[in-house]
């Protein structure tokens, strides 16, 4: 810190003026003080909050110790802030708590209970011993155990200290993921994209530009029958038509590849190819190609 001479005229100095600059002069002189008070803390680093966060709301408590200060009672800054920065701090771990006020009481009673229970008996206190001491039936105490050993997990809080190379590793990080294709499934949609592919290229050049104007460019019937020089109803019955037949391609890959699988795991095996199923509906339904989902109104 600066020598105390220089620092009694900043606070003097601001006392009368209330300069944002002098304000954010003594906010820098005392950021240490901040580190050093959330240190002492002892918060541990798997919790929600890391140091970065802790310290960033101690800085509030620091800023507000230092609009409330009033040098004039002879009392040291860091003794007026300290209070305050951890008030701060404490605040904000308390908002981020799932635990109710009553609930935390609890915890803080039976602890303060077993702790005295142990000191007087020399002993472990069974439960009808703590019960009676707090003045509840023992269901009543294994209830109240109950409530107070829920415990909440973060997917993202870390669940070790950071290593020397900077990896950290969550809860969500080991989870699986219900939503990721195994690799057996993948090759399977992969297979299915791809004859759905050649299936479209067997299409003629006008059901394939159709198919396009509608899917990729998001056009309307009416849109479309404008670019291609037929009318809409004409629009409509070779979307069907191009619809048919790829539904018939997709049931003889979804027949081919139920085969497969009843060859490979025998006849009392689960029969593949139906958890990634592709629908096509008709031009005024939401409709599945490729892969890609296109929900379209009736054409008007």
């Amino acid at each position: 810190m600066r020598g105390s001479l220089a620092v009694h005229e900043m606070w003097t100095k601001f006392v009368v003026t209330r300069s944002p600059e002098l304000r954010d002069a003594l906010i820098t002189e005392y950021a240490s003080l901040v580190r050093c008070v959330v240190g002492r803390l002892g918060v541990p680093s798997t919790s929600l909050l890391d140091a970065e966060d802790l310290i960033g709301y101690g800085m509030i408590g620091l800023i507000i110790a230092i609009d409330r200060f009033d040098p004039s009672r002879n009392v040291r800054f860091e003794a007026f802030a300290t209070p305050r920065i951890r008030g701060a701090v404490i605040d904000q771990l308390r908002t981020l708590s799932w635990l109710p006020r009553s609930l935390a009481s609890r915890v803080r009673q039976i602890e303060c209970t077993l702790a005295n229970l142990e000191q007087r008996l020399g002993r472990l206190a069974n439960e009808e011993e703590v019960a009676a001491e707090i003045g509840v039936s023992p269901v009543r105490y294994r209830q109240m155990l109950l409530e107070v050993s829920t415990t909440v997990l973060s997917l993202d809080a870390p669940l070790c200290p950071l290593m020397q190379n900077g990896d950290v590793t969550s809860l969500g990080d080991i989870l699986e993921d219900q939503y990721t294709l195994g690799p057996a499934e993948l090759a399977e949609l992969h297979e299915l994209t791809t004859s759905l592919a050649v299936a479209i290229e067997r299409l003629s050049q006008r059901g394939q530009l159709l198919l396009s104007l509608y899917y990729q460019e998001g056009l309307t019937m009416k849109e479309i029958s404008r670019i291609m020089c037929i009318s809409e109803s004409r629009v409509c019955q070779l979307h069907m038509q191009a619809i048919i037949r790829l539904r018939g391609a997709l049931h003889a890959f979804r027949s081919e590849t139920a085969k497969h699988s009843r060859d490979t795991r025998g006849p009392t095996g689960n029969i593949a190819g139906d958890h990634q199923s592709i629908g096509i509906g008709t031009c005024d339904s939401q409709t599945v190609v490729g892969g890609g989902r296109r929900s379209k109104q009736r054409a008007s």
